[in-house]
Protein backbone atom coordinates (compact mmCIF):
# COMPACT_ATOMS: atom_id res chain seq x y z
CA UNK A 1 0.00 0.00 0.00
CA UNK A 2 1.00 3.29 -0.62
CA UNK A 3 2.11 5.63 2.27
CA UNK A 4 2.98 9.50 3.00
CA UNK A 5 4.94 10.50 5.81
CA UNK A 6 3.76 13.16 8.14
CA UNK A 7 5.99 14.64 11.42
CA UNK A 8 7.64 11.12 11.07
CA UNK A 9 5.10 8.42 11.01
CA UNK A 10 3.80 6.60 7.62
CA UNK A 11 -0.17 7.31 7.36
CA UNK A 12 -2.40 5.10 4.68
CA UNK A 13 -2.69 7.28 1.42
CA UNK A 14 -5.95 8.62 0.71
CA UNK A 15 -8.48 6.42 -0.99
CA UNK A 16 -8.76 6.91 -5.00
CA UNK A 17 -10.94 9.43 -6.14
CA UNK A 18 -14.43 8.20 -7.20
CA UNK A 19 -16.79 9.79 -9.79
CA UNK A 20 -20.71 10.58 -8.97
CA UNK A 21 -21.35 7.41 -10.02
CA UNK A 22 -19.47 5.10 -8.75
CA UNK A 23 -19.99 6.74 -5.35
CA UNK A 24 -23.52 6.99 -5.84
CA UNK A 25 -23.27 2.96 -6.35
CA UNK A 26 -21.00 2.51 -3.48
CA UNK A 27 -23.78 4.01 -1.32
CA UNK A 28 -26.13 2.29 -3.19
CA UNK A 29 -24.86 -1.51 -2.07
CA UNK A 30 -25.91 -0.05 1.81
CA UNK A 31 -29.52 0.52 0.57
CA UNK A 32 -29.40 -2.43 -1.56
CA UNK A 33 -28.93 -4.12 1.63
CA UNK A 34 -30.98 -2.30 3.92
CA UNK A 35 -34.00 -2.83 1.36
CA UNK A 36 -33.11 -6.41 0.70
CA UNK A 37 -33.68 -7.19 4.45
CA UNK A 38 -36.72 -4.85 4.56
CA UNK A 39 -38.59 -6.77 1.97
CA UNK A 40 -37.25 -10.16 2.45
CA UNK A 41 -37.92 -10.05 6.04
CA UNK A 42 -41.91 -8.91 5.40
CA UNK A 43 -42.15 -12.18 3.20
CA UNK A 44 -41.12 -14.65 5.74
CA UNK A 45 -43.04 -12.60 8.08
CA UNK A 46 -45.66 -15.40 8.64
CA UNK A 47 -43.32 -18.29 8.84
CA UNK A 48 -41.48 -16.21 11.81
CA UNK A 49 -44.85 -16.20 13.65
CA UNK A 50 -44.72 -19.58 13.87
CA UNK A 51 -41.40 -20.23 14.80
CA UNK A 52 -41.64 -17.83 17.73
CA UNK A 53 -45.82 -19.02 18.34
CA UNK A 54 -46.76 -15.45 18.06
CA UNK A 55 -49.79 -14.07 15.96
CA UNK A 56 -48.88 -12.85 12.56
CA UNK A 57 -50.18 -9.20 13.29
CA UNK A 58 -47.69 -9.32 16.46
CA UNK A 59 -44.98 -9.27 14.01
CA UNK A 60 -45.38 -6.06 12.83
CA UNK A 61 -42.68 -5.38 15.74
CA UNK A 62 -40.32 -6.84 13.93
CA UNK A 63 -40.29 -4.28 11.24
CA UNK A 64 -41.74 -1.16 13.22
CA UNK A 65 -38.60 -1.85 15.89
CA UNK A 66 -36.32 -1.63 12.79
CA UNK A 67 -37.26 1.51 11.66
CA UNK A 68 -38.35 2.95 15.43
CA UNK A 69 -34.56 2.25 16.12
CA UNK A 70 -33.71 4.62 12.90
CA UNK A 71 -36.34 7.18 13.46
CA UNK A 72 -34.14 7.82 17.50
CA UNK A 73 -30.82 7.17 16.10
CA UNK A 74 -30.46 9.06 12.55
CA UNK A 75 -30.71 12.49 14.43
CA UNK A 76 -27.61 12.44 15.03
CA UNK A 77 -25.65 10.74 12.00
CA UNK A 78 -24.89 14.01 10.28
CA UNK A 79 -23.16 15.62 13.32
CA UNK A 80 -21.45 12.56 13.63
CA UNK A 81 -20.37 12.50 10.27
CA UNK A 82 -18.69 15.79 10.65
CA UNK A 83 -16.65 15.28 13.58
CA UNK A 84 -15.40 11.90 13.23
CA UNK A 85 -15.48 11.56 9.38
CA UNK A 86 -17.50 10.33 6.29
CA UNK A 87 -15.72 7.50 5.86
CA UNK A 88 -15.80 6.31 9.58
CA UNK A 89 -19.00 6.33 9.74
CA UNK A 90 -20.25 5.15 6.84
CA UNK A 91 -18.14 2.15 7.45
CA UNK A 92 -18.58 1.64 11.18
CA UNK A 93 -22.40 1.51 10.09
CA UNK A 94 -22.35 -1.11 7.53
CA UNK A 95 -20.66 -3.00 10.57
CA UNK A 96 -22.63 -2.35 12.61
CA UNK A 97 -26.26 -3.66 10.80
CA UNK A 98 -24.24 -6.40 9.55
CA UNK A 99 -23.41 -7.97 13.06
CA UNK A 100 -27.27 -7.24 13.96
CA UNK A 101 -28.10 -9.21 11.23
CA UNK A 102 -25.60 -11.88 12.44
CA UNK A 103 -27.54 -11.80 15.46
CA UNK A 104 -31.08 -11.73 14.17
CA UNK A 105 -30.46 -14.95 12.39
CA UNK A 106 -29.85 -16.20 15.96
CA UNK A 107 -33.14 -15.08 17.27
CA UNK A 108 -34.87 -17.63 19.71
CA UNK A 109 -37.31 -15.55 20.42
CA UNK A 110 -39.81 -12.83 19.43
CA UNK A 111 -37.81 -10.37 22.32
CA UNK A 112 -34.15 -11.56 20.80
CA UNK A 113 -35.28 -10.78 17.47
CA UNK A 114 -36.64 -6.87 18.11
CA UNK A 115 -33.26 -6.43 20.16
CA UNK A 116 -31.19 -7.86 17.14
CA UNK A 117 -33.75 -5.42 14.67
CA UNK A 118 -33.00 -2.29 16.81
CA UNK A 119 -29.26 -3.13 17.01
CA UNK A 120 -29.40 -3.41 13.20
CA UNK A 121 -31.47 -0.31 12.72
CA UNK A 122 -28.77 1.47 14.64
CA UNK A 123 -26.13 0.68 11.91
CA UNK A 124 -28.81 1.64 9.37
CA UNK A 125 -29.49 5.02 11.39
CA UNK A 126 -25.64 6.25 10.55
CA UNK A 127 -25.17 3.99 7.30
CA UNK A 128 -28.33 5.42 4.91
CA UNK A 129 -27.95 9.22 5.76
CA UNK A 130 -24.40 9.46 5.88
CA UNK A 131 -24.06 7.87 2.32
CA UNK A 132 -26.44 10.37 1.22
CA UNK A 133 -24.81 12.81 2.64
CA UNK A 134 -21.43 11.99 0.83
CA UNK A 135 -23.33 12.14 -2.29
CA UNK A 136 -24.56 15.18 -1.60
CA UNK A 137 -21.66 17.09 -0.99
CA UNK A 138 -19.52 15.39 -3.85
CA UNK A 139 -22.37 15.98 -6.83
CA UNK A 140 -23.13 19.64 -8.10
CA UNK A 141 -26.75 20.55 -8.61
CA UNK A 142 -26.81 20.07 -12.00
CA UNK A 143 -26.46 16.34 -11.60
CA UNK A 144 -28.42 15.88 -8.60
CA UNK A 145 -30.91 14.38 -9.95
CA UNK A 146 -29.16 11.30 -12.47
CA UNK A 147 -27.06 11.21 -9.31
CA UNK A 148 -30.22 10.34 -7.06
CA UNK A 149 -31.78 7.61 -9.87
CA UNK A 150 -28.70 5.88 -9.33
CA UNK A 151 -28.23 5.90 -6.00
CA UNK A 152 -32.07 4.57 -5.77
CA UNK A 153 -31.29 1.78 -9.13
CA UNK A 154 -29.16 -0.53 -7.15
CA UNK A 155 -31.49 -0.09 -4.02
CA UNK A 156 -34.18 -1.17 -5.90
CA UNK A 157 -32.87 -4.40 -7.11
CA UNK A 158 -32.95 -5.14 -2.85
CA UNK A 159 -37.27 -4.96 -3.40
CA UNK A 160 -37.19 -6.52 -6.79
CA UNK A 161 -35.20 -9.75 -5.36
CA UNK A 162 -36.52 -9.93 -1.99
CA UNK A 163 -40.06 -10.92 -2.16
CA UNK A 164 -38.84 -14.24 -4.01
CA UNK A 165 -35.67 -14.83 -2.45
CA UNK A 166 -37.49 -14.20 0.94
CA UNK A 167 -40.35 -16.32 -0.55
CA UNK A 168 -38.30 -19.50 -1.46
CA UNK A 169 -36.04 -19.23 1.57
CA UNK A 170 -39.26 -19.24 4.23
CA UNK A 171 -40.66 -22.20 1.97
CA UNK A 172 -37.86 -24.43 1.32
CA UNK A 173 -35.12 -23.40 4.02
CA UNK A 174 -35.39 -21.52 7.00
CA UNK A 175 -36.09 -17.48 7.81
CA UNK A 176 -32.69 -17.58 9.35
CA UNK A 177 -30.66 -17.71 5.84
CA UNK A 178 -32.36 -14.06 5.03
CA UNK A 179 -30.21 -12.81 7.70
CA UNK A 180 -27.34 -14.62 6.82
CA UNK A 181 -27.36 -13.07 3.30
CA UNK A 182 -26.68 -9.48 4.36
CA UNK A 183 -22.81 -10.33 5.52
CA UNK A 184 -21.20 -10.87 2.49
CA UNK A 185 -23.00 -7.78 1.19
CA UNK A 186 -21.74 -5.87 4.45
CA UNK A 187 -18.09 -6.78 3.87
CA UNK A 188 -18.07 -6.07 0.21
CA UNK A 189 -19.73 -2.34 1.33
CA UNK A 190 -16.74 -2.14 4.07
CA UNK A 191 -14.09 -3.00 1.31
CA UNK A 192 -15.76 -0.39 -1.34
CA UNK A 193 -16.32 2.25 1.56
CA UNK A 194 -12.76 1.98 2.24
CA UNK A 195 -11.02 2.33 -1.05
CA UNK A 196 -13.29 4.86 -2.90
CA UNK A 197 -14.96 7.25 -0.34
CA UNK A 198 -13.34 10.56 1.05
CA UNK A 199 -13.55 11.31 4.94
CA UNK A 200 -14.70 14.69 4.58
CA UNK A 201 -15.71 16.14 7.74
CA UNK A 202 -16.60 19.61 8.86
CA UNK A 203 -13.88 22.06 9.92
CA UNK A 204 -16.03 23.68 12.60
CA UNK A 205 -19.08 21.35 13.27
CA UNK A 206 -20.30 23.49 16.35
CA UNK A 207 -21.14 21.81 19.68
CA UNK A 208 -22.71 18.47 20.01
CA UNK A 209 -26.82 18.65 21.26
CA UNK A 210 -26.82 16.49 23.80
CA UNK A 211 -30.02 17.11 25.60
CA UNK A 212 -31.38 17.50 21.71
CA UNK A 213 -30.70 14.10 21.01
CA UNK A 214 -32.09 12.98 24.30
CA UNK A 215 -35.37 14.58 23.75
CA UNK A 216 -35.69 13.69 20.31
CA UNK A 217 -35.40 9.93 21.17
CA UNK A 218 -37.20 10.07 23.73
CA UNK A 219 -40.12 11.69 21.82
CA UNK A 220 -39.63 9.35 19.00
CA UNK A 221 -39.66 6.59 20.90
CA UNK A 222 -42.49 7.18 22.89
CA UNK A 223 -44.65 8.15 19.99
CA UNK A 224 -43.17 5.29 18.09
CA UNK A 225 -44.04 2.51 20.52
CA UNK A 226 -47.54 4.26 21.86
CA UNK A 227 -48.60 4.01 18.33
CA UNK A 228 -47.23 0.69 17.80
CA UNK A 229 -48.38 -1.08 20.75
CA UNK A 230 -52.03 0.47 20.55
CA UNK A 231 -52.19 -0.39 16.51
CA UNK A 232 -51.99 -4.79 18.06
CA UNK A 233 -53.17 -4.18 21.27
CA UNK A 234 -50.08 -5.24 22.65
CA UNK A 235 -50.83 -2.90 25.96
CA UNK A 236 -53.47 -0.98 27.62
CA UNK A 237 -55.21 1.65 26.16
CA UNK A 238 -53.93 3.35 29.78
CA UNK A 239 -50.36 2.14 28.52
CA UNK A 240 -50.63 3.22 25.38
CA UNK A 241 -52.02 6.76 25.99
CA UNK A 242 -49.23 7.42 28.89
CA UNK A 243 -46.38 6.61 26.30
CA UNK A 244 -47.97 9.02 23.54
CA UNK A 245 -48.64 11.29 26.33
CA UNK A 246 -44.89 11.18 27.03
CA UNK A 247 -43.85 11.46 23.75
CA UNK A 248 -46.03 14.38 22.98
CA UNK A 249 -44.31 16.52 25.58
CA UNK A 250 -41.25 15.32 25.01
CA UNK A 251 -41.57 16.78 21.43
CA UNK A 252 -43.05 20.16 23.25
CA UNK A 253 -39.75 20.35 25.08
CA UNK A 254 -37.16 19.66 22.49
CA UNK A 255 -39.20 22.39 20.05
CA UNK A 256 -38.54 24.90 23.19
CA UNK A 257 -34.97 23.53 23.21
CA UNK A 258 -34.47 23.45 19.30
CA UNK A 259 -35.73 27.41 19.44
CA UNK A 260 -32.49 28.47 21.84
CA UNK A 261 -29.64 26.30 20.60
CA UNK A 262 -27.94 27.19 17.82
CA UNK A 263 -27.06 23.95 15.98
CA UNK A 264 -29.80 21.63 17.56
CA UNK A 265 -29.62 18.10 16.66
CA UNK A 266 -32.94 18.58 14.78
CA UNK A 267 -33.01 21.65 13.18
CA UNK A 268 -36.35 22.79 12.43
CA UNK A 269 -35.52 26.61 10.95
CA UNK A 270 -34.60 24.08 7.92
CA UNK A 271 -38.31 23.75 7.24
CA UNK A 272 -38.05 27.57 6.14
CA UNK A 273 -36.74 26.60 2.88
CA UNK A 274 -39.67 26.09 0.64
CA UNK A 275 -38.65 23.24 -1.39
CA UNK A 276 -37.30 21.41 2.03
CA UNK A 277 -40.34 22.16 3.82
CA UNK A 278 -43.14 21.04 1.67
CA UNK A 279 -40.91 17.94 0.67
CA UNK A 280 -40.93 16.67 4.40
CA UNK A 281 -44.41 17.98 4.88
CA UNK A 282 -45.40 16.17 1.34
CA UNK A 283 -43.51 13.18 1.20
CA UNK A 284 -44.40 12.56 4.66
CA UNK A 285 -47.97 11.66 4.04
CA UNK A 286 -46.99 10.08 0.75
CA UNK A 287 -44.45 7.54 2.54
CA UNK A 288 -46.69 6.78 5.34
CA UNK A 289 -49.04 5.41 2.17
CA UNK A 290 -45.93 3.41 1.09
CA UNK A 291 -44.76 1.97 3.90
CA UNK A 292 -47.73 -0.02 5.04
CA UNK A 293 -47.53 -1.62 1.39
CA UNK A 294 -44.45 -4.33 2.48
CA UNK A 295 -46.46 -5.49 5.23
CA UNK A 296 -49.94 -5.65 4.05
CA UNK A 297 -49.69 -6.65 0.48
CA UNK A 298 -48.18 -10.23 1.67
CA UNK A 299 -49.95 -10.88 4.67
CA UNK A 300 -52.65 -10.34 2.49
CA UNK A 301 -51.74 -12.68 -0.50
CA UNK A 302 -50.94 -15.42 2.28
CA UNK A 303 -53.30 -15.24 4.99
CA UNK A 304 -56.34 -13.85 3.09
CA UNK A 305 -55.86 -15.52 -0.04
CA UNK A 306 -53.66 -19.19 1.09
CA UNK A 307 -50.57 -18.36 -0.79
CA UNK A 308 -47.36 -19.57 0.14
CA UNK A 309 -45.01 -17.44 1.03
CA UNK A 310 -43.00 -18.38 -2.02
CA UNK A 311 -45.81 -17.46 -4.29
CA UNK A 312 -46.32 -14.35 -2.41
CA UNK A 313 -42.89 -13.37 -2.67
CA UNK A 314 -43.27 -14.15 -6.72
CA UNK A 315 -46.30 -11.64 -6.83
CA UNK A 316 -45.14 -9.03 -4.82
CA UNK A 317 -41.73 -8.72 -6.63
CA UNK A 318 -43.87 -6.84 -9.63
CA UNK A 319 -44.16 -3.70 -7.68
CA UNK A 320 -40.52 -3.18 -6.81
CA UNK A 321 -39.65 -4.58 -10.44
CA UNK A 322 -41.72 -1.29 -12.04
CA UNK A 323 -39.83 1.02 -9.63
CA UNK A 324 -36.67 -0.35 -11.49
CA UNK A 325 -37.64 0.70 -15.00
CA UNK A 326 -38.36 4.01 -13.85
CA UNK A 327 -35.30 5.14 -12.46
CA UNK A 328 -33.83 5.21 -15.86
CA UNK A 329 -36.92 7.76 -17.03
CA UNK A 330 -37.06 10.09 -13.79
CA UNK A 331 -34.82 12.43 -14.97
CA UNK A 332 -36.49 12.81 -18.50
CA UNK A 333 -39.99 13.34 -16.73
CA UNK A 334 -38.70 15.75 -14.14
CA UNK A 335 -36.85 17.91 -17.02
CA UNK A 336 -39.89 17.75 -19.22
CA UNK A 337 -42.51 18.67 -16.92
CA UNK A 338 -40.91 19.90 -13.53
CA UNK A 339 -41.11 18.77 -10.03
CA UNK A 340 -44.70 20.47 -8.94
CA UNK A 341 -46.42 19.09 -11.65
CA UNK A 342 -44.76 15.59 -11.16
CA UNK A 343 -45.55 15.45 -7.58
CA UNK A 344 -49.12 16.66 -8.03
CA UNK A 345 -50.07 14.28 -10.68
CA UNK A 346 -48.02 11.79 -10.71
CA UNK A 347 -49.11 11.40 -6.88
CA UNK A 348 -52.44 11.53 -7.49
CA UNK A 349 -51.91 8.62 -10.15
CA UNK A 350 -49.92 6.85 -7.67
CA UNK A 351 -52.47 6.94 -4.68
CA UNK A 352 -55.12 5.63 -7.03
CA UNK A 353 -53.27 2.42 -8.10
CA UNK A 354 -53.11 1.51 -4.46
CA UNK A 355 -56.30 2.37 -3.89
CA UNK A 356 -57.18 -0.41 -6.68
CA UNK A 357 -55.01 -2.87 -4.36
CA UNK A 358 -57.90 -2.97 -2.02
CA UNK A 359 -59.74 -4.21 -5.11
CA UNK A 360 -57.81 -7.93 -4.91
CA UNK A 361 -59.43 -10.90 -4.17
CA UNK A 362 -58.52 -14.73 -4.71
CA UNK A 363 -60.25 -15.00 -8.37
CA UNK A 364 -58.18 -12.01 -9.88
CA UNK A 365 -56.11 -13.11 -13.09
CA UNK A 366 -52.42 -13.08 -11.83
CA UNK A 367 -52.09 -11.07 -14.84
CA UNK A 368 -53.95 -8.38 -13.81
CA UNK A 369 -52.51 -8.18 -10.71
CA UNK A 370 -48.95 -7.91 -12.18
CA UNK A 371 -49.76 -5.31 -14.04
CA UNK A 372 -51.70 -3.37 -11.14
CA UNK A 373 -48.45 -3.58 -9.20
CA UNK A 374 -46.03 -2.72 -11.58
CA UNK A 375 -47.76 0.12 -12.94
CA UNK A 376 -47.83 1.03 -8.83
CA UNK A 377 -44.25 0.37 -8.33
CA UNK A 378 -43.27 2.27 -11.68
CA UNK A 379 -45.18 5.51 -10.57
CA UNK A 380 -44.42 5.33 -6.52
CA UNK A 381 -40.71 5.20 -8.46
CA UNK A 382 -41.49 8.71 -9.96
CA UNK A 383 -42.13 9.96 -6.72
CA UNK A 384 -39.53 9.28 -4.63
CA UNK A 385 -37.29 10.38 -6.78
CA UNK A 386 -38.23 13.59 -7.25
CA UNK A 387 -38.84 13.81 -3.19
CA UNK A 388 -35.46 13.00 -2.73
CA UNK A 389 -34.08 15.34 -5.02
CA UNK A 390 -36.69 18.68 -4.37
CA UNK A 391 -35.62 18.26 -0.65
CA UNK A 392 -32.04 19.43 -1.06
CA UNK A 393 -32.50 21.64 -4.00
CA UNK A 394 -31.73 24.76 -2.25
CA UNK A 395 -30.27 23.62 1.07
CA UNK A 396 -26.22 25.37 1.54
CA UNK A 397 -23.85 22.99 1.76
CA UNK A 398 -22.89 24.06 5.20
CA UNK A 399 -26.27 23.10 6.11
CA UNK A 400 -26.51 19.61 4.24
CA UNK A 401 -26.02 17.43 7.39
CA UNK A 402 -28.01 18.71 9.46
CA UNK A 403 -30.34 18.41 5.87
CA UNK A 404 -29.62 14.80 5.58
CA UNK A 405 -30.68 13.84 9.42
CA UNK A 406 -33.50 15.95 9.85
CA UNK A 407 -34.86 14.70 6.00
CA UNK A 408 -33.86 10.52 7.21
CA UNK A 409 -35.70 11.12 10.24
CA UNK A 410 -39.07 11.96 8.89
CA UNK A 411 -38.62 9.57 6.33
CA UNK A 412 -38.40 6.75 8.55
CA UNK A 413 -40.48 8.07 10.94
CA UNK A 414 -43.35 8.04 8.04
CA UNK A 415 -42.84 4.57 7.08
CA UNK A 416 -43.29 3.44 10.74
CA UNK A 417 -46.80 5.17 11.29
CA UNK A 418 -47.66 3.49 8.10
CA UNK A 419 -47.00 -0.03 9.41
CA UNK A 420 -48.61 1.39 12.89
CA UNK A 421 -51.74 2.89 10.71
CA UNK A 422 -52.25 -0.24 8.45
CA UNK A 423 -52.10 -2.58 11.74
CA UNK A 424 -54.59 -0.44 13.87
CA UNK A 425 -56.74 -0.46 10.55
CA UNK A 426 -56.83 -4.31 10.31
CA UNK A 427 -57.13 -5.24 14.21
CA UNK A 428 -59.89 -2.83 13.87
CA UNK A 429 -61.71 -4.25 11.23
CA UNK A 430 -61.34 -8.10 12.37
CA UNK A 431 -62.74 -7.04 16.05
CA UNK A 432 -65.57 -4.95 14.05
CA UNK A 433 -66.51 -8.10 11.84
CA UNK A 434 -65.74 -10.95 14.43
CA UNK A 435 -63.37 -12.71 12.01
CA UNK A 436 -60.95 -14.74 13.76
CA UNK A 437 -58.94 -14.14 11.43
CA UNK A 438 -58.00 -11.00 8.60
CA UNK A 439 -60.06 -11.76 5.44
CA UNK A 440 -59.59 -9.83 2.25
CA UNK A 441 -61.62 -7.31 3.02
CA UNK A 442 -60.26 -6.66 5.78
CA UNK A 443 -57.01 -5.69 3.88
CA UNK A 444 -59.59 -3.86 1.30
CA UNK A 445 -60.30 -1.45 4.37
CA UNK A 446 -56.46 -0.73 5.11
CA UNK A 447 -55.26 -0.12 1.88
CA UNK A 448 -58.10 2.18 1.22
CA UNK A 449 -56.96 4.48 4.17
CA UNK A 450 -53.33 4.39 3.64
CA UNK A 451 -54.22 5.56 0.11
CA UNK A 452 -56.31 8.54 1.56
CA UNK A 453 -52.83 9.56 3.22
CA UNK A 454 -51.30 8.89 -0.38
CA UNK A 455 -53.83 11.43 -1.88
CA UNK A 456 -53.52 14.05 0.88
CA UNK A 457 -49.45 14.42 -0.23
CA UNK A 458 -50.38 16.15 -3.92
CA UNK A 459 -52.18 19.11 -2.27
CA UNK A 460 -49.37 19.66 -0.28
CA UNK A 461 -47.28 19.33 -2.96
CA UNK A 462 -49.31 21.50 -5.28
CA UNK A 463 -47.67 24.60 -3.17
CA UNK A 464 -44.22 24.37 -4.65
CA UNK A 465 -43.33 27.56 -6.96
CA UNK A 466 -43.78 25.69 -11.13
CA UNK A 467 -40.19 26.39 -11.59
CA UNK A 468 -39.18 24.59 -7.97
CA UNK A 469 -35.76 22.91 -8.71
CA UNK A 470 -35.53 23.97 -12.15
CA UNK A 471 -31.86 24.25 -11.44
CA UNK A 472 -31.49 20.20 -10.53
CA UNK A 473 -33.86 19.14 -13.27
CA UNK A 474 -33.20 21.56 -16.24
CA UNK A 475 -36.80 22.41 -16.12
CA UNK A 476 -37.82 25.43 -17.61
CA UNK A 477 -41.29 26.85 -17.01
CA UNK A 478 -43.72 28.60 -19.12
CA UNK A 479 -43.91 32.53 -18.75
CA UNK A 480 -47.67 31.74 -17.25
CA UNK A 481 -46.98 28.74 -14.99
CA UNK A 482 -43.69 30.89 -13.69
CA UNK A 483 -46.11 34.22 -13.23
CA UNK A 484 -48.59 32.43 -11.82
CA UNK A 485 -48.57 31.96 -7.76
CA UNK A 486 -48.30 28.85 -6.34
CA UNK A 487 -51.24 26.56 -6.47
Amino acid sequence: MQLRIFAGRAAPAAPRHASTRLTALIVASALFMEQLDATVLSTALPDMARSFDASPLNMSVALTSYLLSLAVFIPASGKIADRLGSRTVFRAAIALFTLGSILCGLATSLPFLVASRILQGMGGAMMVPVGRLVLLRTTPKSELVSAMAWLLIPATVGPVVGPPVGGFIATYLSWRWIFDINVPIGLLGITLVTLFIEDVREPEPGPFDVAGLALSGVALSCLMFGLETASRGAASPAAATALLAVGGLSGALYLRHAARHPHPILDMRLLRVPTFGLSVLSGSLFRIAIGATPFLLPMMLQLGFGMTAAQSGLITFASAAGSLVMRGVAPRVLRRIGFRRALVWNGILSASLLALYAAFRPGWPLAAIYAVLLAGGFFQSLQFTAYNTIAYADIPRREMSSATSFYSTFQQLSLTLGISVSAAVLAASIRVTGHAAPTPGDFSLAFLVVAGFALAAAPAAARLAADAGAEVSGYVAPRRLRDAPAE
